[in-house]
């Protein structure tokens, strides 16, 4: 497509949008000379995207639907700051033709495809009918009520949207239409539309996408692939380009997929061709993202482009420069850090962020000047985790002139990395990223599957590092206690009048509780039940442990009750144990707290019903999930909370008692 378009400037841009993507997109403007603003709802009055614009304006509210979706708002926002073009990030608005429509409308520049391309390419459905049209290879759309025995498993999934919500596997004719209603019940909440289909299943498939990259003057760039295989629940966790299973002549069918994928709609702008390939060098056209991807920066890593600005110049009318896109250099991965807690089934976690440190980074949201490490964070330290958005804290990308040097360098900032206050899934990355399987390169979508939470997400300290954790926890906080006592501040850390006695702490480590005791004797601490364990050295939050004639250092910090221990055995968290605690905080049997803050959306059982252990009780909606919360027990349910009700985490949901008389007096 040739535009007759008049070229226009962008002087000021606001970006529709929160969190990491919204500040990637103001450091390019800052490279362009661009004016930036920030929207933001009432929880994210002090997120980091509205510390990095120039001006920035309140949506009232804190729920996506009354912010970041409301078209009026955003819009009245650009024209109050003179801004006179809006980037939509991705998520929220970014695939919303109404949305571009209204840009458009305002007299505003709108940087993206064209309308039309986002309602073709937003309706999988359409665009599936459309690519087949095209020639590029698909896996035929089944009506979800003519789906017979021998076309299982199928992929139920939403028209609209992506993300991997609204998307769920059925492997027998008896689950498909739960499956189906729960599938489109998740795709009516996050897109606004219930509409699913289905479609074969490949259970070895491998997930690759294509960068696209088109201008107003015709011209259309493959930027090659990445590979997005490693997901979980449909979403990704770590990217790569290129990928290990891709060759050149596979790489150039893929790319001409995607060029002809984008043509045949007018694309304009960068935008995402995704195929589930095979390894006979197979593949099929899953969907067309018409935004930025998350996981962008591993292509600009390998190219040496910078997406989000050609997004912005495009926008104005500049046109791709002659010769082609460029090459690949070395490669790149990329791990999305979440505040999830995967062995609890991917819950997602919310708070206070004491602490989100992973050294060694020498860029942000910018390509590296040098192999090495590059941050895109949407989080800082002290910044406040919220339950109304998405839960990735940030991404951490590796540069490297080769596979196995990017994932050495991935895994090993990752494993020293500090992070403070929230559950998070670095010790599952740093697994995934250290499993054979990905080290060899021969992996796929069903990973996680195959290899189970129970071992991927397993702590890197072992159990017998994590006890010399606790110790290293209870000697920094006697250390601590003995400097704040005045006068005895010059005593030695543990000394007791009456020697023979021995100081005992203890602390919560997950449904653990580990008893540490220690005694001073003549100025030495002396650790009961750690052989081969000499302390060395405590002070000021740093702890030297010698064991078996190795020395150890450890790093201690103290939030309220939560101690952080980070060293070279792997990061761990305890909670330390009131020796007296509050009665009226105890819960009786059976009760069940809310795991995050959410809104129940569903109740699946009544007070008063006789409930089995495992038999779903509600359902919580937290940062775009569904989490049903299930009897640990078998008993009688006494609810607590009712539909739409928005609860904190540890508040009681509902309780499982042997008997309902007990049920009723669980409330205390």
């Amino acid at each position: 497509m040739t535009s007759t378009a008049t070229p226009r400037r962008i002087t000021r841009l606001l970006v529709a949008n929160r969190g990491e993507i919204a500040s990637r997109v103001f450091r390019s403007c800052r490279d362009l000379g661009i004016a930036t603003v920030a929207v933001y709802s009432d929880a994210d009055e002090y997120a980091a995207h509205v510390r990095d614009a120039d001006t920035a304006v309140r949506l009232p509210g804190s729920a996506p639907a009354d912010t970041y979706l409301r078209i009026d708002l955003v819009i009245a926002a650009a024209e109050a700051t003179g801004a006179d073009a809006i980037h939509p990030g991705y998520g929220f608005l970014s695939e919303n033709a109404a949305f571009a429509r209204a840009v458009i409308d305002a007299g505003l520049i709108w940087v993206g495809p064209p309308p039309a391309a986002i309602d073709v390419m937003g309706s999988k459905i359409e665009a599936k009918k459309l690519m087949d049209a095209a020639g590029v290879p698909i896996l035929k759309e089944l009506e979800p009520a003519d789906v017979t025995p021998d076309q299982l498993p199928v992929l139920v999934k939403a028209s609209a949207g992506g993300g991997g919500r609204g998307m769920r596997v059925a492997r027998t004719v008896e689950e498909l239409p739960t499956t189906v209603a729960a599938a489109s019940d998740e795709a009516a909440s996050a897109f606004g539309d219930p509409t699913v289909f289905c479609e074969p299943y490949l259970e070895r498939g491998r997930h690759i996408e294509v960068q696209i990259l088109a201008d107003m003057h015709g011209t259309t760039w493959a930027l090659g692939e990445r590979e997005c295989s490693i997901q979980r629940r449909h979403q990704k966790v770590l990217e790569e380009a290129p990928s290990p299973m891709v060759d050149d002549v596979l790489r150039a069918l893929l790319c001409e997929a995607a060029v002809a994928a984008a043509e045949s709609v007018d694309y304009v702008g960068a935008g995402t061709v995704e195929f589930l390939a095979t390894d006979d060098g197979r593949f099929y056209f899953l969907e067309m993202n018409t935004r930025l991807q998350v996981e962008h920066p591993v292509t600009e890593n390998v190219t040496g482009l910078d997406l989000a600005s050609w997004q912005l110049r495009i926008a104005g009318g500049d046109a791709l420069p002659a010769g082609g896109p460029p090459s690949f250099d070395g490669h790149s991965i990329e791990a999305r850090l979440y505040a999830e807690d995967p062995a609890n089934d991917w819950q997602p976690t919310a708070g206070h962020l004491h602490t989100l440190d992973i050294p060694g980074a020498i860029a942000e949201f910018d390509r590296p000047a040098r192999h090495g490490l590059r941050v895109d964070a949407g989080y800082r330290s002290g910044d406040t985790v919220s339950t109304h958005y998405d839960a990735m804290l940030a991404k951490v990308i590796t540069w490297a002139p080769t596979r196995e040097e990017a994932i050495a360098r991935l895994a090993g900032a990752l494993e020293r990395a500090r992070l403070h206050g929230v559950t998070t899934n670095r010790d599952l990355l740093v697994r995934c990223l250290r499993h054979e399987e990905f080290v060899t390169g021969d992996f796929d979508t069903s990973f996680f599957g195959r290899h189970g939470l129970d071992t991927l997400s397993a702590p890197l300290a072992s159990a017998e590092a994590g006890r010399r954790a606790a110790l290293v926890a209870a000697l920094a906080d006697a250390a601590a206690n003995r400097e704040a006592m005045g006068d005895l501040r010059g005593l030695p850390i543990g000394w007791r009048n009456v020697p023979a006695v021995v100081e005992r702490k203890e602390y919560r480590a997950g449904e653990d509780v580990v008893a540490i005791e220690y005694r001073s004797v003549r100025g030495n601490l002396r650790p009961v039940g750690f052989d081969g364990v000499r302390v060395l050295s405590v002070a000021g939050g740093h702890v030297v442990l010698e064991v078996d004639g190795v020395r150890i250092a450890y790093d201690v910090s103290v939030h309220g009750a939560e101690v952080f221990v980070d060293s070279a055995e792997g990061a761990l968290t305890f909670e330390q144990v009131d020796r007296f605690p509050d009665p009226a905080k105890q819960h009786a049997a059976g009760t069940l707290l809310a795991p995050m803050p959410g809104t129940v959306t569903d109740l699946h059982v009544a007070s008063g019903d006789t409930v089995t252990t495992g038999t779903p009780l509600l359902t919580l909606e937290a940062m775009k999930m569904r989490h049903t919360i299930a009897a640990a027990e078998d008993g009688v349910a006494d609810l607590r909370v009712a539909v739409g009700q928005q609860v904190d985490a540890g508040a009681v949901l509902a309780i499982v008692a042997a008997d309902a008389e007990d049920a009723e007096g669980g409330a205390a």
